[in-house]
């Protein structure tokens, strides 16, 4: 690569972060929901609850103690995290996983009207395995299930950022 090159991919990219450019949807700190207040009604305090509740606290909706309180209750129904042997080599040993992340939400107001009807986040992941690396593959699996625990949350509340009441 020339200089000029280089010098004009500076200056481009200089002007696109200046005009306050970005790609749509990437910001979602702006976004107005159409309720106030909500309860995060989980069967257990998991690692994708408290990542959900920094997630909606960072997006400054007000999380209340109870449910009489909120404008909106959102229930995590079902967490599951499952791993399941994809292939076998000649000689009968794993070469590959396919781990699965599921997560059922639930919204409903007060008068038990539902926001969003329940529904299932399903994320899947294809993980290569070698018996000679099993520290580094279950790391690899650890890293593998928290990107799939944050994409839940985001795409949860991406939800709740469309969620209104059904009639």
């Amino acid at each position: 690569m020339t200089n000029a090159t280089r010098a004009l991919l500076l200056v481009t990219m200089l002007a696109l972060g200046a005009c306050g450019f970005h790609l749509r949807g990437s910001n979602l700190k702006d976004v107005q929901y159409a309720f106030k207040s909500l309860y995060l009604k989980a069967p257990g305090e998991t690692l994708f609850v408290a990542d959900l509740r920094k997630y909606l606290k960072a997006n400054k909706i007000e999380l209340t103690p109870t449910a009489d309180t909120a404008d909106l209750v959102l229930e995590v129904v079902t967490e599951q995290a499952t791993k399941q042997i994809l292939s076998l080599s000649g000689s009968g040993r794993v070469q590959e996983f396919q781990l699965f992340y599921r997560v059922s939400l639930r919204a409903y107001d007060g008068n038990q009207t539902d926001w969003i009807s329940p529904d299932d986040i399903l994320l899947s992941r294809i993980m290569t395995y070698d018996d000679a690396q099993v520290y580094s593959k279950a790391q690899e699996e650890e890293m593998l299930f928290k990107d799939m625990r944050s994409d839940a949350v985001a795409q949860s509340v991406r939800r709740l950022s469309k969620a209104k009441p059904q009639l």
